[in-house]
């Protein structure tokens, strides 16, 4: 609105060259105003980035290291990890002194948890993707140790996740992988979709729907990104949208739904 009333003004007053002026200090205007509405605050979003960011790769170190050693396939899926997400040579060089810093005997988990739940902790979403991403990592020697079991546990009471609440998430993240490792035609494969989708075969066909936009909506990637987290490391919320879209298309099928 006050782009066009500072060109209108600034033509009247001193032509076109200062009409330009007008519209940019309008356009300035404008921004701000929309800032103070609650508009995504472009410096907010970029400080959400670099401590979702540093706290992700930070915890995957300690989750590697929870059993008490970092395997081969730890630090391979690290790496493989970070080339699926296409992250800039930039943010691969801080990922991977933030995994060694996490991995060291002296990081403090309260104070990184602390520092996340102060910048990203009012957004549900971005708790819940830093949860799937530490899942993912834990899985990535095909055991869930203990320990490992343990750590995660305690990193989701601090973001709010009760036990079962916990327990929810990580089924439905077991479970979105089977699809993704192209197990749709398994025997089980109609159990591990409702699971995918956090639903139960007795749920409606309106519970179902519903269970899959909230996903959808979860993984949406112009969300997440709004909401700062990094765009490099976006790639991994778009895999899981395909792999609740096979659940879902499995489970439509067995119900005949259009």
């Amino acid at each position: 609105m006050f782009k066009l009333i500072g060109f209108a003004l600034g033509f009247w007053i001193g032509g076109f060259f200062v009409a330009l002026l007008g519209l940019m200090l309008g356009a300035l205007i404008d921004r701000i105003r929309a800032l103070g509405a609650g508009a995504v605050n472009p410096l907010k979003n970029a400080l959400r980035q670099a401590v979702f960011l540093e706290t992700a790769f930070s915890l995957m170190g300690m989750l590697a290291k929870a059993d008490g050693r970092i395997s081969q396939e730890e630090v391979d899926h690290a790496e493989r990890f970070m080339q699926q997400l296409g992250m800039t040579a930039e943010h691969r060089q801080q990922a991977i002194a933030l995994f060694k810093r996490g991995a060291a005997p002296d990081f403090e988990l309260e104070s990184a948890l602390s520092k996340f739940n102060a910048v990203c902790g009012h957004t549900r979403d971005l708790k819940q993707m830093l949860l799937v991403y530490l899942i993912v990592m834990a899985m990535a020697d095909g055991h869930y140790h203990p320990d490992e079991e343990a750590l995660l546990t305690q990193v989701a009471g601090r973001l709010g996740y009760g036990p079962q609440a916990f327990k929810a998430l990580l089924d439905m993240v077991l479970n979105q992988t089977h699809f993704g490792a192209g197990q749709v035609n398994s025997e089980h494969a109609l159990a591990d979709a409702y699971k995918a989708l956090g639903v139960q075969a007795e749920s409606s066909d309106q519970e179902l729907k519903r269970a899959y936009r909230k996903l959808m909506s979860q993984y949406h990637p112009d969300k997440l990104t709004g909401q700062g987290m990094p765009e490099d490391m976006i790639k991994l919320a778009t895999e899981q949208t395909k792999e609740i879209q096979l659940a879902y298309d499995l489970i439509k099928r067995s119900r005949n739904l259009p």
